[in-house]
């Protein structure tokens, strides 16, 4: 797999029927390991190891409907008091992070009115805060510590 713009962790994997699956620990179940799922694991691992995210406030592909559509957010931080407070959106490697990017998050925010909104695409990371009373959006120099969210 493609080296990150990401902490090495070490992860559980095994090969069968010819394809490599990981061990997600937030699931706790194995996936294939796509390049998507690959950003997505280093992503939750630097987050909850290096800036103290609670794996026990992070759903991992959490449902969400948009119109009659149900669809699946990456990550959802949630608060200690259980409310969905950062939308977590990975891509592979070779996507860029671009405006149809943000606005495909922004979309699936319309669910969870987080106020938070992180991309990643493995290389670049993106952390914006979002005024959801004035619709302002504010991207943030540095990745925010979970104590930092407000």
């Amino acid at each position: 797999m493609t080296q990150l713009n990401l902490p090495a962790f070490d992860f559980r994997m095994v090969r069968k029927n010819s394809k490599t699956l990981i061990f997600d620990p937030f699931r706790k179940s194995w996936f294939v390991l796509t390049p998507e799922e690959w950003v997505r694991q280093h992503f939750l691992m630097w987050i909850t190891e290096e800036l103290d995210y609670p794996k026990g406030l992070i759903a991992v592909e959490a449902s969400l409907k948009y119109n009659t559509l149900t669809m699946r957010a990456d990550a959802v931080v949630y608060s200690r008091q259980g409310n969905p407070l950062m939308l977590i959106e990975c891509k592979a490697p070779q996507v860029k992070i671009t405006q149809h990017t943000f606005e495909q998050a922004a979309r699936y925010n319309y669910s969870f009115r987080t106020q938070y909104l992180a991309l990643t695409n493995g290389m670049e990371h993106y952390c914006c805060r979002i005024d959801l009373t004035n619709g302002k959006v504010i991207f943030l120099e540095n990745f925010p510590g979970f104590n930092e969210l407000s």
